[in-house]
């Protein structure tokens, strides 16, 4: 059986959305710029539809790890998007990232607001689950079988994935960036017990992973 995992980038002081969240500004401002190291990555421009450009560094792997490294994603209802309350039906929302998601898996998206099943270009179907984080790790392994579980965001969904103990590695992406405020990654999560798993510097941040010793 694969493990839950996420991987998010924070600022020095903590964050991993910046204060003034909105439906036109969903991670707040002044966050874009804890993902300038991975925009500059040649990995980056070729999924994003500009192969070639771009440079490759230390920060390759690691970048290229994330988008492989699971079967089944779990995601918070602001990181799928589409403000609060009942979902929009003129237009209907069906994500941020177009006809053809990046995820190419089931994509579990936690939300007080029941809806059918979305599916995608490129293998991508999101489903809605309003029992909580629990029950939507619980679909994504046995919808990833033998592979991985990657907790996509935002915050608020890892802080619940931590504290209900259903986690077993992540990634912290440390940019040279202070926020001020916003919203902080790893509040209120208890005390987890951690093994240091590797450090890689790399151009604009510094990449540790954990797992979380039980």
């Amino acid at each position: 059986m694969g493990k839950v995992w996420f991987q998010l980038s924070v600022s020095v002081d903590g964050y991993s959305a910046g204060p003034e969240q909105s439906v036109e500004n969903p991670i707040g401002v002044g966050a874009m710029r804890l993902f300038e190291w991975q925009f500059a990555l040649e990995a980056w421009h070729r999924l994003t539809g500009t192969p070639g450009e771009g440079v490759e560094n230390a920060s390759t792997p690691v970048f290229e790890e994330a988008l492989t490294d699971y079967g089944a994603v779990v995601m918070g209802r602001n990181m799928f998007g589409g403000g609060t309350g009942p979902w929009p039906e003129d237009p209907p929302w069906n994500g941020w990232w177009g006809d053809d998601p990046p995820y190419h898996t089931p994509v579990y998206v936690l939300t007080h607001h029941a809806r059918p099943p979305q599916p995608m270009e490129g293998g991508t179907t999101f489903r809605f689950v309003t029992e909580g984080v629990e029950s939507a790790i619980e679909q994504a392994k046995a919808a990833a079988g033998d592979r991985n579980v990657l907790i996509g965001g935002g915050p608020n969904t890892v802080q619940q994935a931590l504290r209900a103990g259903l986690v077993d590695e992540f990634e912290l992406h440390v940019t040279p960036v202070v926020l001020g405020g916003g919203e902080r990654l790893l509040d209120a999560i208890g005390d987890p017990q951690l093994e240091q798993i590797r450090v890689v510097e790399a151009p604009g941040v510094t990449h540790l992973k954990y797992r979380i010793v039980r």
